[in-house]
Protein backbone atom coordinates (compact mmCIF):
# COMPACT_ATOMS: atom_id res chain seq x y z
CA UNK A 1 0.00 0.00 0.00
CA UNK A 2 1.25 3.56 -0.77
CA UNK A 3 2.57 5.10 2.58
CA UNK A 4 5.46 7.28 3.61
CA UNK A 5 7.90 7.35 6.68
CA UNK A 6 6.63 10.22 9.17
CA UNK A 7 5.77 10.11 12.49
CA UNK A 8 1.87 8.56 13.10
CA UNK A 9 1.98 9.44 16.99
CA UNK A 10 -0.12 12.02 18.38
CA UNK A 11 1.87 15.14 18.70
CA UNK A 12 2.10 15.98 22.36
CA UNK A 13 1.70 19.51 22.36
CA UNK A 14 1.13 21.82 18.74
CA UNK A 15 0.64 25.12 18.74
CA UNK A 16 -1.34 26.68 15.47
CA UNK A 17 0.02 30.17 15.42
CA UNK A 18 -1.20 33.90 14.50
CA UNK A 19 -4.49 32.59 12.22
CA UNK A 20 -7.56 34.14 11.58
CA UNK A 21 -9.68 31.78 13.43
CA UNK A 22 -13.73 31.27 12.93
CA UNK A 23 -14.21 29.70 15.97
CA UNK A 24 -18.13 28.05 15.05
CA UNK A 25 -18.80 28.78 18.56
CA UNK A 26 -21.76 29.69 20.01
CA UNK A 27 -21.35 33.59 19.56
CA UNK A 28 -19.37 32.22 15.84
CA UNK A 29 -16.42 34.62 16.91
CA UNK A 30 -13.70 35.21 14.65
CA UNK A 31 -10.57 35.29 16.15
CA UNK A 32 -7.52 37.79 14.72
CA UNK A 33 -4.23 36.78 14.59
CA UNK A 34 -5.12 33.98 17.33
CA UNK A 35 -3.23 30.95 18.89
CA UNK A 36 -4.26 27.19 18.84
CA UNK A 37 -2.70 24.97 21.40
CA UNK A 38 -3.54 21.28 21.14
CA UNK A 39 -2.44 19.19 23.71
CA UNK A 40 -2.81 15.03 23.04
CA UNK A 41 -5.30 15.90 20.51
CA UNK A 42 -7.30 18.60 22.38
CA UNK A 43 -7.34 22.07 21.96
CA UNK A 44 -6.33 23.57 25.29
CA UNK A 45 -5.96 27.36 24.94
CA UNK A 46 -6.87 29.98 22.41
CA UNK A 47 -5.32 32.81 22.70
CA UNK A 48 -1.78 35.51 21.66
CA UNK A 49 0.84 33.65 20.40
CA UNK A 50 3.15 35.00 23.20
CA UNK A 51 0.88 33.87 25.83
CA UNK A 52 0.53 30.37 24.41
CA UNK A 53 3.96 29.89 23.86
CA UNK A 54 4.52 30.59 27.65
CA UNK A 55 2.50 28.32 28.87
CA UNK A 56 3.77 25.84 26.66
CA UNK A 57 7.39 26.24 25.72
CA UNK A 58 9.56 24.04 22.77
CA UNK A 59 5.88 22.77 21.56
CA UNK A 60 5.65 22.14 17.92
CA UNK A 61 4.50 25.04 16.33
CA UNK A 62 2.54 25.45 12.83
CA UNK A 63 2.64 29.34 11.56
CA UNK A 64 -0.89 30.17 10.37
CA UNK A 65 -0.36 33.44 9.30
CA UNK A 66 -2.20 34.56 6.36
CA UNK A 67 -4.58 31.89 7.21
CA UNK A 68 -8.04 31.16 7.72
CA UNK A 69 -8.61 28.47 10.21
CA UNK A 70 -11.95 27.20 10.84
CA UNK A 71 -12.99 23.36 12.46
CA UNK A 72 -12.34 20.72 10.28
CA UNK A 73 -15.41 19.94 7.78
CA UNK A 74 -17.55 16.47 8.75
CA UNK A 75 -18.73 14.44 5.50
CA UNK A 76 -21.73 12.24 7.34
CA UNK A 77 -21.89 10.09 3.89
CA UNK A 78 -19.21 9.49 2.31
CA UNK A 79 -19.05 5.43 0.62
CA UNK A 80 -15.50 4.59 0.42
CA UNK A 81 -15.60 1.46 -1.70
CA UNK A 82 -15.69 0.53 -5.40
CA UNK A 83 -15.94 4.34 -6.22
CA UNK A 84 -12.72 5.74 -5.63
CA UNK A 85 -10.95 3.18 -8.28
CA UNK A 86 -13.80 3.90 -11.00
CA UNK A 87 -14.49 7.84 -10.09
CA UNK A 88 -16.44 9.29 -12.62
CA UNK A 89 -16.43 5.94 -14.75
CA UNK A 90 -20.18 5.57 -14.12
CA UNK A 91 -22.84 7.45 -17.37
CA UNK A 92 -24.59 10.47 -15.70
CA UNK A 93 -27.03 9.70 -17.90
CA UNK A 94 -28.79 6.78 -16.56
CA UNK A 95 -31.30 6.46 -13.61
CA UNK A 96 -30.15 5.96 -10.28
CA UNK A 97 -31.05 2.40 -10.13
CA UNK A 98 -29.44 1.11 -13.17
CA UNK A 99 -26.29 3.16 -11.64
CA UNK A 100 -26.68 1.01 -9.00
CA UNK A 101 -27.47 -2.19 -9.71
CA UNK A 102 -25.86 -2.60 -13.34
CA UNK A 103 -22.78 -0.79 -12.18
CA UNK A 104 -22.11 -0.40 -8.13
CA UNK A 105 -23.29 -3.71 -7.06
CA UNK A 106 -21.76 -6.35 -9.91
CA UNK A 107 -18.60 -4.02 -9.18
CA UNK A 108 -18.52 -4.94 -5.26
CA UNK A 109 -18.96 -8.72 -5.91
CA UNK A 110 -15.78 -8.41 -7.62
CA UNK A 111 -14.19 -6.56 -5.64
CA UNK A 112 -11.47 -7.72 -2.87
CA UNK A 113 -9.81 -6.50 0.37
CA UNK A 114 -7.23 -4.71 -1.05
CA UNK A 115 -9.63 -2.91 -3.48
CA UNK A 116 -11.33 -1.71 -0.78
CA UNK A 117 -8.50 -0.70 1.30
CA UNK A 118 -7.13 1.32 -1.36
CA UNK A 119 -10.26 3.10 -2.35
CA UNK A 120 -10.31 4.06 1.35
CA UNK A 121 -7.00 5.85 1.18
CA UNK A 122 -8.01 7.88 -2.13
CA UNK A 123 -10.98 8.72 -0.10
CA UNK A 124 -9.12 9.99 2.20
CA UNK A 125 -6.75 11.96 1.07
CA UNK A 126 -9.13 13.21 -1.08
CA UNK A 127 -11.54 14.03 2.32
CA UNK A 128 -8.53 15.48 3.78
CA UNK A 129 -6.76 18.13 0.88
CA UNK A 130 -10.45 19.79 0.57
CA UNK A 131 -10.42 20.83 4.54
CA UNK A 132 -12.86 17.66 5.94
CA UNK A 133 -10.88 15.64 8.55
CA UNK A 134 -14.05 13.31 9.44
CA UNK A 135 -15.79 10.93 7.30
CA UNK A 136 -18.58 8.46 8.20
CA UNK A 137 -18.74 5.60 5.83
CA UNK A 138 -22.31 4.88 5.54
CA UNK A 139 -21.81 1.08 4.41
CA UNK A 140 -19.36 -0.39 2.96
CA UNK A 141 -19.77 -4.16 1.67
CA UNK A 142 -17.63 -6.97 2.56
CA UNK A 143 -14.19 -5.37 4.04
CA UNK A 144 -15.01 -3.12 6.70
CA UNK A 145 -11.96 -3.59 8.34
CA UNK A 146 -9.64 -3.06 5.88
CA UNK A 147 -11.80 0.12 4.99
CA UNK A 148 -10.88 1.43 8.56
CA UNK A 149 -7.44 0.49 7.60
CA UNK A 150 -7.08 2.14 4.43
CA UNK A 151 -8.59 5.29 5.94
CA UNK A 152 -6.46 5.09 9.53
CA UNK A 153 -3.16 5.30 7.26
CA UNK A 154 -3.95 8.94 5.74
CA UNK A 155 -4.79 10.46 9.33
CA UNK A 156 -8.13 10.62 8.73
CA UNK A 157 -11.13 10.65 11.55
CA UNK A 158 -13.49 8.19 10.39
CA UNK A 159 -16.55 5.60 11.25
CA UNK A 160 -16.95 2.58 9.50
CA UNK A 161 -19.54 -0.21 9.42
CA UNK A 162 -20.23 -3.25 6.93
CA UNK A 163 -23.49 -3.12 4.50
CA UNK A 164 -26.38 -5.14 6.24
CA UNK A 165 -29.58 -6.08 4.79
CA UNK A 166 -32.04 -9.16 4.94
CA UNK A 167 -33.83 -9.36 1.63
CA UNK A 168 -33.88 -12.13 0.16
CA UNK A 169 -32.47 -13.21 -3.43
CA UNK A 170 -29.93 -10.33 -3.67
CA UNK A 171 -26.37 -10.16 -3.05
CA UNK A 172 -24.94 -10.06 0.23
CA UNK A 173 -27.90 -10.54 2.01
CA UNK A 174 -28.08 -12.20 5.10
CA UNK A 175 -31.23 -13.24 7.85
CA UNK A 176 -31.33 -10.41 10.62
CA UNK A 177 -29.65 -12.46 13.29
CA UNK A 178 -26.74 -12.69 11.02
CA UNK A 179 -26.45 -9.07 10.06
CA UNK A 180 -26.73 -8.04 13.32
CA UNK A 181 -23.80 -10.22 14.65
CA UNK A 182 -21.05 -9.48 12.22
CA UNK A 183 -22.50 -4.90 12.83
CA UNK A 184 -21.61 -6.39 16.92
CA UNK A 185 -18.16 -8.13 15.47
CA UNK A 186 -17.42 -5.02 13.35
CA UNK A 187 -18.01 -2.20 16.22
CA UNK A 188 -15.97 -4.49 19.00
CA UNK A 189 -13.29 -4.54 16.26
CA UNK A 190 -12.85 -0.77 16.48
CA UNK A 191 -13.95 -0.06 19.72
CA UNK A 192 -10.19 1.45 21.15
CA UNK A 193 -11.57 5.07 22.25
CA UNK A 194 -8.03 6.28 21.65
CA UNK A 195 -8.64 5.66 17.95
CA UNK A 196 -9.61 8.20 15.16
CA UNK A 197 -11.33 5.70 13.46
CA UNK A 198 -14.33 3.68 15.38
CA UNK A 199 -17.56 1.41 14.55
CA UNK A 200 -21.12 2.37 14.13
CA UNK A 201 -24.33 0.09 12.85
CA UNK A 202 -24.78 0.58 9.21
CA UNK A 203 -27.84 -1.00 7.41
CA UNK A 204 -29.04 -0.22 3.71
CA UNK A 205 -32.37 0.72 4.55
CA UNK A 206 -34.69 1.46 1.65
CA UNK A 207 -37.13 -1.47 1.13
CA UNK A 208 -34.56 -4.11 1.78
CA UNK A 209 -34.63 -4.57 5.24
CA UNK A 210 -37.11 -6.33 7.55
CA UNK A 211 -38.87 -4.54 10.69
CA UNK A 212 -36.96 -7.02 12.54
CA UNK A 213 -33.85 -6.09 11.29
CA UNK A 214 -34.52 -2.13 11.33
CA UNK A 215 -35.51 -2.78 15.09
CA UNK A 216 -32.46 -4.73 15.88
CA UNK A 217 -29.52 -2.29 14.35
CA UNK A 218 -31.65 0.46 16.84
CA UNK A 219 -31.76 -2.22 20.12
CA UNK A 220 -27.69 -3.10 19.25
CA UNK A 221 -26.64 0.53 18.59
CA UNK A 222 -27.90 1.42 21.81
CA UNK A 223 -26.50 -1.72 23.68
CA UNK A 224 -22.93 -0.75 21.77
CA UNK A 225 -23.25 3.10 23.02
CA UNK A 226 -22.65 4.19 19.27
CA UNK A 227 -24.68 5.21 16.63
CA UNK A 228 -26.83 3.68 13.49
CA UNK A 229 -27.39 4.42 9.94
CA UNK A 230 -29.45 3.83 6.98
CA UNK A 231 -30.53 4.85 3.55
CA UNK A 232 -33.90 6.22 2.93
CA UNK A 233 -35.89 7.82 0.00
CA UNK A 234 -33.33 9.99 -2.08
CA UNK A 235 -35.85 9.44 -4.34
CA UNK A 236 -39.59 8.25 -5.02
CA UNK A 237 -39.49 4.77 -5.14
CA UNK A 238 -38.95 4.09 -1.47
CA UNK A 239 -42.41 5.98 -0.54
CA UNK A 240 -44.29 3.36 -3.32
CA UNK A 241 -43.03 0.33 -1.87
CA UNK A 242 -43.61 1.21 1.66
CA UNK A 243 -46.74 2.63 0.51
CA UNK A 244 -48.16 -0.76 -1.35
CA UNK A 245 -46.73 -3.21 1.96
CA UNK A 246 -47.81 -1.06 4.59
CA UNK A 247 -50.09 1.61 3.85
CA UNK A 248 -47.84 4.41 5.12
CA UNK A 249 -44.67 6.15 4.03
CA UNK A 250 -41.39 5.17 5.08
CA UNK A 251 -40.87 6.89 8.32
CA UNK A 252 -44.14 7.03 9.05
CA UNK A 253 -43.52 2.98 9.18
CA UNK A 254 -40.18 3.41 11.26
CA UNK A 255 -41.83 5.20 13.73
CA UNK A 256 -44.68 3.01 13.76
CA UNK A 257 -42.45 -0.27 15.04
CA UNK A 258 -39.95 2.13 17.34
CA UNK A 259 -37.34 2.28 14.42
CA UNK A 260 -36.52 6.13 14.71
CA UNK A 261 -34.36 7.90 17.39
CA UNK A 262 -31.98 10.42 18.17
CA UNK A 263 -29.02 7.42 17.56
CA UNK A 264 -30.24 7.13 13.91
CA UNK A 265 -28.54 9.40 10.90
CA UNK A 266 -30.57 8.69 7.96
CA UNK A 267 -28.72 9.32 4.60
CA UNK A 268 -30.82 11.38 2.48
CA UNK A 269 -34.81 11.91 3.33
CA UNK A 270 -34.96 13.94 0.03
CA UNK A 271 -39.08 12.53 -0.78
CA UNK A 272 -40.34 13.01 2.68
CA UNK A 273 -44.52 14.19 3.18
CA UNK A 274 -45.35 16.23 6.32
CA UNK A 275 -46.02 13.59 9.06
CA UNK A 276 -42.85 12.22 8.02
CA UNK A 277 -41.06 14.99 9.32
CA UNK A 278 -43.18 15.99 12.15
CA UNK A 279 -41.61 11.97 12.78
CA UNK A 280 -38.36 13.07 12.55
CA UNK A 281 -38.53 16.01 14.57
CA UNK A 282 -40.50 14.48 17.45
CA UNK A 283 -37.83 11.80 17.52
CA UNK A 284 -34.29 13.65 17.28
CA UNK A 285 -33.88 11.60 14.10
CA UNK A 286 -31.08 12.95 12.31
CA UNK A 287 -30.62 13.31 8.11
CA UNK A 288 -27.09 13.45 6.06
CA UNK A 289 -27.80 15.67 2.76
CA UNK A 290 -26.38 15.01 -0.09
CA UNK A 291 -26.84 17.37 -2.67
CA UNK A 292 -24.44 16.55 -4.99
CA UNK A 293 -25.37 13.24 -5.61
CA UNK A 294 -29.19 13.99 -5.83
CA UNK A 295 -28.43 16.12 -8.91
CA UNK A 296 -26.07 13.97 -10.67
CA UNK A 297 -28.71 11.10 -10.13
CA UNK A 298 -31.51 13.51 -11.01
CA UNK A 299 -32.99 12.38 -8.12
CA UNK A 300 -35.63 15.49 -7.80
CA UNK A 301 -34.42 17.12 -4.93
CA UNK A 302 -35.37 20.70 -6.26
CA UNK A 303 -38.99 19.29 -6.10
CA UNK A 304 -38.75 17.33 -3.08
CA UNK A 305 -36.18 18.16 -0.55
CA UNK A 306 -37.66 20.24 2.83
CA UNK A 307 -34.11 20.63 4.43
CA UNK A 308 -34.95 24.51 5.12
CA UNK A 309 -38.12 23.92 6.60
CA UNK A 310 -36.48 20.67 8.58
CA UNK A 311 -33.57 22.65 10.18
CA UNK A 312 -35.90 26.32 10.57
CA UNK A 313 -38.15 23.83 13.00
CA UNK A 314 -34.82 22.41 14.83
CA UNK A 315 -34.06 19.13 13.09
CA UNK A 316 -30.85 17.64 13.33
CA UNK A 317 -29.36 17.86 9.92
CA UNK A 318 -25.61 17.14 8.58
CA UNK A 319 -23.95 17.02 5.14
CA UNK A 320 -22.48 14.41 2.90
CA UNK A 321 -20.83 14.07 -0.49
CA UNK A 322 -22.17 10.32 -1.08
CA UNK A 323 -20.05 8.32 -3.80
CA UNK A 324 -17.35 9.21 -6.32
CA UNK A 325 -19.96 8.38 -8.90
CA UNK A 326 -22.90 10.53 -7.58
CA UNK A 327 -21.32 13.31 -5.65
CA UNK A 328 -18.32 12.79 -7.09
CA UNK A 329 -15.69 14.58 -4.81
CA UNK A 330 -16.25 14.51 -1.34
CA UNK A 331 -16.41 18.49 -1.17
CA UNK A 332 -18.46 19.48 2.06
CA UNK A 333 -18.45 23.35 1.21
CA UNK A 334 -19.38 22.83 -1.94
CA UNK A 335 -22.03 20.10 -0.69
CA UNK A 336 -23.14 23.44 1.76
CA UNK A 337 -23.40 25.64 -1.76
CA UNK A 338 -25.45 23.50 -3.47
CA UNK A 339 -27.60 23.19 -0.26
CA UNK A 340 -27.68 26.56 -0.34
CA UNK A 341 -28.76 27.69 -3.39
CA UNK A 342 -31.55 24.43 -3.98
CA UNK A 343 -33.02 25.41 -0.95
CA UNK A 344 -33.10 29.05 -1.87
CA UNK A 345 -34.19 28.70 -5.12
CA UNK A 346 -37.47 26.52 -4.51
CA UNK A 347 -38.45 29.60 -2.21
CA UNK A 348 -41.23 27.94 0.05
CA UNK A 349 -39.15 28.71 3.25
CA UNK A 350 -37.00 31.51 4.70
CA UNK A 351 -33.36 30.22 2.36
CA UNK A 352 -30.67 28.77 4.53
CA UNK A 353 -28.03 31.31 4.54
CA UNK A 354 -24.33 30.95 4.00
CA UNK A 355 -23.84 31.12 8.05
CA UNK A 356 -26.65 28.42 8.32
CA UNK A 357 -24.82 26.14 6.24
CA UNK A 358 -21.40 26.53 7.06
CA UNK A 359 -22.74 25.42 10.87
CA UNK A 360 -24.18 21.90 8.67
CA UNK A 361 -20.77 21.50 8.03
CA UNK A 362 -19.21 22.05 11.00
CA UNK A 363 -20.70 22.10 14.22
CA UNK A 364 -24.22 21.14 13.57
CA UNK A 365 -23.37 18.53 11.54
CA UNK A 366 -20.93 16.97 14.82
CA UNK A 367 -24.61 17.21 16.67
CA UNK A 368 -26.08 15.53 13.95
CA UNK A 369 -23.75 12.78 14.23
CA UNK A 370 -23.79 12.56 17.88
CA UNK A 371 -20.68 13.96 18.21
CA UNK A 372 -21.73 17.69 19.54
CA UNK A 373 -19.01 17.83 22.36
CA UNK A 374 -16.31 16.93 20.68
CA UNK A 375 -16.00 18.49 17.12
CA UNK A 376 -17.02 21.08 14.45
CA UNK A 377 -15.88 24.35 16.98
CA UNK A 378 -12.47 25.70 17.94
CA UNK A 379 -12.73 25.68 21.54
CA UNK A 380 -11.18 24.30 24.59
CA UNK A 381 -12.34 21.12 25.32
CA UNK A 382 -13.02 20.04 21.42
CA UNK A 383 -11.06 17.56 19.33
CA UNK A 384 -7.93 19.86 18.07
CA UNK A 385 -8.81 18.91 14.53
CA UNK A 386 -7.95 22.25 12.23
CA UNK A 387 -8.20 23.62 8.34
CA UNK A 388 -5.80 26.18 7.45
CA UNK A 389 -7.12 27.97 4.21
CA UNK A 390 -4.46 30.07 2.38
CA UNK A 391 -5.72 34.12 2.00
CA UNK A 392 -2.98 34.78 -0.77
CA UNK A 393 -4.86 32.47 -3.41
CA UNK A 394 -7.13 34.52 -5.70
CA UNK A 395 -10.23 33.26 -4.29
CA UNK A 396 -9.33 35.70 -0.90
CA UNK A 397 -8.85 38.77 -2.70
CA UNK A 398 -10.14 40.68 -1.41
CA UNK A 399 -10.71 38.73 2.40
CA UNK A 400 -14.26 38.94 4.10
CA UNK A 401 -13.79 40.12 7.41
CA UNK A 402 -16.50 39.51 10.06
CA UNK A 403 -18.55 36.08 10.32
CA UNK A 404 -21.25 36.60 7.87
CA UNK A 405 -19.34 37.60 5.29
CA UNK A 406 -16.78 35.15 5.75
CA UNK A 407 -19.21 32.81 6.10
CA UNK A 408 -20.59 33.81 2.68
CA UNK A 409 -16.50 33.79 1.23
CA UNK A 410 -16.19 30.66 2.45
CA UNK A 411 -19.64 28.94 1.36
CA UNK A 412 -20.05 30.93 -2.01
CA UNK A 413 -16.78 31.34 -2.65
CA UNK A 414 -15.23 28.01 -3.85
CA UNK A 415 -12.18 27.90 -1.41
CA UNK A 416 -11.76 24.56 -0.88
CA UNK A 417 -9.31 24.30 -3.32
CA UNK A 418 -7.29 27.14 -0.93
CA UNK A 419 -6.50 24.21 1.76
CA UNK A 420 -2.93 24.70 2.50
CA UNK A 421 -2.35 22.26 5.84
CA UNK A 422 -4.98 20.16 7.81
CA UNK A 423 -4.68 19.22 11.70
CA UNK A 424 -6.38 15.95 12.96
CA UNK A 425 -6.19 15.49 16.90
CA UNK A 426 -2.86 18.04 16.91
CA UNK A 427 -1.52 15.49 14.20
CA UNK A 428 -0.40 17.46 10.56
CA UNK A 429 -1.63 15.13 8.24
CA UNK A 430 -1.31 17.92 5.11
CA UNK A 431 1.04 20.37 4.72
CA UNK A 432 1.64 23.12 2.55
CA UNK A 433 -1.33 20.88 0.33
CA UNK A 434 0.44 17.70 0.54
CA UNK A 435 -0.20 14.58 2.21
CA UNK A 436 1.87 13.44 4.76
CA UNK A 437 1.31 10.27 5.11
CA UNK A 438 0.35 8.58 1.34
CA UNK A 439 2.98 8.93 -1.53
CA UNK A 440 0.43 10.17 -4.18
CA UNK A 441 2.51 9.31 -7.10
CA UNK A 442 2.68 5.90 -6.08
CA UNK A 443 -1.10 6.56 -4.93
CA UNK A 444 -2.11 6.92 -8.38
CA UNK A 445 -0.15 3.54 -10.18
CA UNK A 446 -1.40 1.65 -7.43
CA UNK A 447 -5.76 3.12 -8.63
CA UNK A 448 -4.79 2.86 -12.14
CA UNK A 449 -4.00 -0.93 -11.81
CA UNK A 450 -6.22 -1.77 -9.10
CA UNK A 451 -8.67 -0.19 -11.70
CA UNK A 452 -8.09 -2.19 -14.72
CA UNK A 453 -7.77 -5.37 -12.96
CA UNK A 454 -10.87 -5.00 -11.02
CA UNK A 455 -12.84 -4.03 -14.69
CA UNK A 456 -11.45 -7.08 -15.86
CA UNK A 457 -13.18 -9.23 -12.77
CA UNK A 458 -16.10 -7.71 -13.69
CA UNK A 459 -16.67 -8.09 -17.37
CA UNK A 460 -16.87 -4.22 -17.55
CA UNK A 461 -14.39 -1.83 -19.41
CA UNK A 462 -13.59 1.92 -19.69
CA UNK A 463 -15.63 2.78 -22.55
CA UNK A 464 -18.74 1.22 -21.13
CA UNK A 465 -19.04 4.32 -18.80
CA UNK A 466 -18.43 6.19 -21.85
Amino acid sequence: MPTVDAPREVVPVLLVTGGDVVTMDEERRVLENTSVAVADGIIVALGPAREVRERFPGAQELDATGTVVIPGLIDAHQHTTVDPLVRSLIPDDIPSHAAIYNWAVPLHQHADGDDDELAATITAVDCLTRGVTTVLEPGTVAHPLRVAQGLRKAGIRGRVGGWGWDAQGLPFSAPAGEVLAAQRETVAALSDPSGLVTGWVTLVGHDLVSDELFQGALKLAEELDTTVTWHLSPGPDDARSYLRRTGVRPVEHLLRIGALGPRLLIGHGVWLEGAELEALLSTGTALAACPGAYLRLGQGVGRAGRYAEFVHRGGRLALGCDSHNAGDAPDVLRAAQLLAGLERDRGTEPPLRAADVLALATVSGAEAIGAGQELGAIRVGFAGDLVLLDTSRPGWIPRATGFPALARQLVWGAVSDTVRDVVVAGRVVVRDRRPLFVDLPELRVHAAARQGALLSRAGMSISEGS
